[in-house]
């Protein structure tokens, strides 16, 4: 039995979309363990995503038509269902390496994870959108953090 007989390209959609839950609920609950939550979050599920991608491009790659010269390249590539699903993949992982990049930064700058939490939502969810909100909120905290050690001195 090939590995293209023993999942299907749903059943690796699923499979993939559920590791990357496992991901995001590690760094929700990071709190109660941050490194075991970064070794997940931030190594073991984009690496096991990233595993899976690159047998996808490996496997689908050479068979497709398009590329990236143009959107109408690009509109082809992801015409095939391998490479929409590496393309997935790709998402899952980054964005998820996103989050647990964002929950580290919350963590040394002194940010209440509870006002991370809706910015790790949005980074799932809306990927940029989601960065640039927690970018915005962590330059308003260390604004006023520094605001408050200059009323202090």
């Amino acid at each position: 039995m090939t590995l293209d007989q023993a999942f299907t390209l749903d059943q690796a959609f699923s499979w993939a979309g559920f590791l990357a839950l496992f991901g995001w609920a590690a760094l929700a609950l990071s709190p109660l363990r941050p490194a075991l939550s970064q070794a997940i979050a931030g190594a073991f599920v984009p690496a096991t995503l990233a595993l899976a991608y690159a047998f996808l491009i490996l496997r689908f790659w050479g068979g497709a038509p398009g590329g990236f010269g143009s959107l109408e390249e690009v509109g082809a590539l992801f015409g095939h269902r391998g490479l929409l699903l590496a393309g997935w993949l790709h998402y899952l992982a980054f964005d998820l390496l996103v989050g647990a990049w964002e929950v580290r930064a919350a963590r040394r700058s002194g940010l209440p994870h509870l006002a991370v939490l809706p910015c790790l939502a949005l980074t799932f969810l809306f990927g940029p959108i989601g960065f640039l909100i927690f970018l915005a909120l962590r330059g308003f905290w260390l604004r006023g953090l520094s605001r408050r050690q200059g009323e202090l001195t």
